[in-house]
């Protein structure tokens, strides 16, 4: 089974090179790795072809913003399953796409998910924060709960048939595909409880409350386009879930 992992960059000459690692440091074999970076002006391309054929697919141009790179990815991958990971991000071992692979393989899914954790910007051994998942239920959506999206794969078929990233969010675009692939779709849900991603603290829905009040407001538009009731509850409920991820 062979799973694509798509990782967009841009600008990330900091973090880029332990990300690819990650990715190449991992233990299972059949795994394509996809680079869509939108014409970088730091050493991050340079980085990048540091890496020579390891990377399979690399692309560097342009484009309409993450959503837009990443649906670039999707469209070039031949995995079974399409996972993404951020250019800030990286693998929290070398077995979790074995452990994904073998969740597929065994338990018959369209679509996996796991926990996460937040660390240090500088210092990556420092956890802030603990993105801890739960067994899938309607009730935990319809109540604020989603999945980490850096931990999120699914099989092809799911983008073909419900649809790629809507570019037309400028932030919530990974909430809404969550939403449809995994409450609007009758589609098999897992959780795989284990450590998958080590994410950097400092996203950017999150820099400004501008921006904060900004992505609360896509994410509203996110749960009425999906049909969840009482879209307010969930946005109201969102925030309690994450101070508890800090304890």
């Amino acid at each position: 089974m062979k799973i694509s992992i798509i990782t967009v960059s841009y600008n990330a000459q900091n973090y880029i090179a332990q990300c690819v690692q990650s990715v190449l440091n991992q233990n299972y074999s059949d795994i394509e790795y996809i680079v869509i970076d939108g014409n970088s002006n730091d050493n991050t391309l340079s980085i990048l072809k540091n890496f020579g054929n390891a990377i399979d697919i690399l692309i560097s141009e342009p484009d309409k913003g993450i959503y837009d790179a990443i649906n670039k990815g999707i469209a070039l991958a031949t995995g079974n399953i399409i996972g993404i990971l951020h250019a800030d991000d990286y693998f929290a071992n070398n077995t979790v796409l074995s452990l994904v692979a073998g969740a597929f393989n065994m338990r018959n899914i369209d679509v996996l998910y796991g926990n996460l954790d937040y660390v240090n910007k500088i210092n990556t051994n420092v956890v802030v924060r603990k993105w801890r998942s739960h067994i899938y239920s309607n009730n935990l959506i319809k109540n604020g709960w989603m999945p980490a999206h850096p931990t999120f794969y699914a099989k092809k078929e799911c983008f073909i048939k419900y649809g790629n990233y809507d570019v037309n969010f400028s932030s919530a675009a990974d909430y809404d595909l969550m939403l449809r692939f995994l409450y609007k779709s009758n589609l098999k849900k897992y959780y795989l409880n284990i450590v998958m991603v080590k994410m950097r603290t400092g996203g950017a829905s999150n820099v400004t409350y501008k921006n904060r009040w900004l992505a609360n407001r896509q994410d509203y538009q996110a749960l009425k386009k999906n049909k969840i009731p009482f879209p307010l509850k969930a946005i109201l409920f969102k925030p309690f879930r994450k101070i508890l991820q800090f304890f």
